[in-house]
């Protein structure tokens, strides 16, 4: 299955919360990242997905 876009108004918040992500983390990330280690971009989406379920849990209650 392809990587599709389900909601397209929610590409530019993603990228921006990944931005922000790495920036917090200490991850030089841009518009290339071939040079940065697999450790390094997965945690930055690590820590993004931790802080979207924590979001959800915290809507739960």
């Amino acid at each position: 299955m392809a990587n599709r876009v389900l909601v397209p108004e929610s590409k530019q918040g993603l990228s921006k919360f990944k931005q922000e992500v790495a920036r917090e983390l200490g991850v030089p990330f841009s518009d290339y990242n071939g040079d940065l280690s697999s450790r390094q971009c997965g945690s930055v989406g690590g820590e993004m997905v931790k802080r979207m379920v924590q979001e959800y849990e915290n809507n739960l209650k």
